[in-house]
């Protein structure tokens, strides 16, 4: 078999950046979130994040094909090791923000596994109220996992790529169901579509331009993960013109997907009783609708009234057990991955010892325990903190948005100066001159800066500074350990000169 054959063509490139960044629960968040309305943003989310920045990370990617570091790598010659450490450093406020999420929203697939809908919000232990019986079981959860994955157990992490397929196969079912309510009811949407639908929210959250801006976070959310596609530039073929038409097509295919999805949940799901149900929140969003979808489907096909209350109970049971699996697998990896490839990636001068020592299952066993004790005291703050569910699900989703979104601002910002950099190898090149990367640079990053900056604003501007400094905690407290870490160790460094 010839070195070309083994090439990434455009086919398996799109379906590769499709399968990276498509979210399933995030047609059900926008739905809860904006109704029709997030279509919009989540179409210039893609024309004005995605495809810039497909091309951004192609370019550096291809520079750097045997970089460690990952973004570290790309942001070190451009911005300096400072900035590049901090950067990425806050960077990993993001996966830390996504452990303190999951690891209390997995007890909800768990809870639907057994009881059919999501009976967290009913759980109690010792007395404690519901928020923080989950709390404390999310940090049990965190304990537990760092166990395991410090002694080698990492295998179980496969067993995400097994709730794939099943979370996969609910973007089937959805649109499968969805036709037959639409045939049945003779083209009628539970929730009317109308024009004002599509530009302004019934959700008076989302109403105000700025406040419709700041939703822009959930929708650049939406599309982030494509660094990850950077280190492969080497093995597709022709990738100065298959990976540009591969972005351009699963720009297409994603902005589409996530726009009919959030169109389709209105064929069963009226947006006004959604909002009235006191159970339903960003953290079992997706459940909620999955049993009205299957509900309304029975009733559709005159099926009893205890048939159709079953066929939901087996909808929102199948999506359980795919999330369920999916967050598993997910955080089994994610407690040891990110952590170790920055550490490796990384000079060592910036680490205490123990930090950068590998155990002999090759773990940073340190630096997954002193993660693991930040999650864990996060997440009892959070817990205890006497908001309830729907609060506390929209803290974490805002936490995870900006964490999340943050490093993007210093990655793009390290384009322009990448690109001015001699002695670069660049066997891929898109953006051929700076009249055209400037303005798109400068472009992606206001997008970015005014979303994340209303995001964070908008709790303030209501007197709730509870949520507001939740909201920020955790990209000020990594750039606060990535500032010490990088002075001590040029401390160190002077010393020893």
């Amino acid at each position: 078999m010839s070195s070309k054959s083994k090439k990434l063509g455009l086919g398996a490139v799109t379906l590769m950046m499709f399968t990276t960044i498509f979210g399933f629960a995030n047609g059900p968040v926008a739905f809860a979130q904006m109704g029709y309305a997030a279509i919009i943003w989540y179409l210039l989310g893609g024309l004005l994040f995605f495809l810039p920045t497909a091309m951004m990370y192609a370019e550096f990617g291809a520079s750097y094909t045997d970089a460690k570091g990952g973004i570290y790598t790309w942001m070190e010659e451009a911005l300096g090791q400072k900035v590049a450490f901090i950067a990425t450093f806050v960077g990993l406020a993001s996966w830390i923000t996504w452990m303190i999420g999951v690891a209390q929203k997995v007890w909800i697939p768990f809870s639907t596994l057994f009881a059919g809908h999501d009976a967290t919000q009913s759980w109690s232990l010792f007395g404690m109220s519901s928020g923080e019986t989950v709390g404390v079981l999310a940090a049990l959860f965190v304990i537990v996992v760092a166990f395991f994955v410090n002694r080698g157990v990492s295998a179980i992490a496969r067993i995400s790529s097994i709730g794939g397929v099943f979370v996969m196969a609910l973007n089937g079912i959805l649109l499968l169901a969805s036709v037959v309510i639409l045939l049945a009811s003779g083209g009628h949407f539970a929730e009317p579509v109308q024009l004002h639908s599509f530009l302004i929210s019934s959700n008076p959250a989302f109403q105000s331009p700025f406040q419709m801006i700041s939703f822009a976070l959930y929708a650049i959310f939406a599309y982030a993960g494509l660094e990850q596609m950077g280190s492969v530039m080497e093995n597709i073929d022709e990738p100065e013109k298959t990976y540009p038409k591969g972005a351009i097509i699963a720009t297409i295919v994603i902005g589409i997907g996530y726009s009919l999805s959030i169109l389709l949940w209105g064929v069963s799901t009226n947006w006004l009783h959604l909002s009235a149900m006191k159970s339903a929140n960003l953290g079992n969003i997706t459940y909620v609708l999955m049993n009205n979808l299957g509900v309304q489907l029975g009733q559709s096909l005159h099926l009893s009234q205890a048939t159709a209350l079953l066929l939901g109970d087996l909808f929102t049971r199948f999506a359980g057990i795919g999330m369920f699996m999916a967050y598993v697998g997910s955080f089994f990896y994610l407690t040891y991955g990110p952590i170790k490839s920055f550490i490796l990636g990384t000079p060592k001068e910036f680490w205490p010892a123990r930090v950068v020592r590998l155990n002999k299952h090759g773990i940073p066993a340190t630096a997954v325990w002193a993660q693991a004790i930040i999650v864990v005291v996060l997440i009892l703050g959070i817990s205890f903190g006497g908001k309830n569910a729907s609060q506390l699900y929209l803290i974490l989703t805002n936490m995870g948005n900006v964490s999340t979104t943050l490093p993007y601002v210093f990655l793009v910002l390290a384009f322009p100066f990448f690109k001015r950099l001699p002695n670069v190898k660049r066997p891929f090149v898109f953006f051929k001159s700076a009249k055209s990367y400037w303005p798109v640079t400068i472009l992606v990053e206001l997008l970015m800066l005014l979303s994340i900056g209303l995001t964070i604003w908008e709790p303030f501007s209501t007197g709730d500074w509870f949520d507001g400094m939740w909201t920020i905690l955790g990209p000020v407290l990594f750039a606060i350990i990535a500032w010490i870490l990088f002075a001590r160790a040029e401390k160190h460094e002077k010393t020893n000169d």
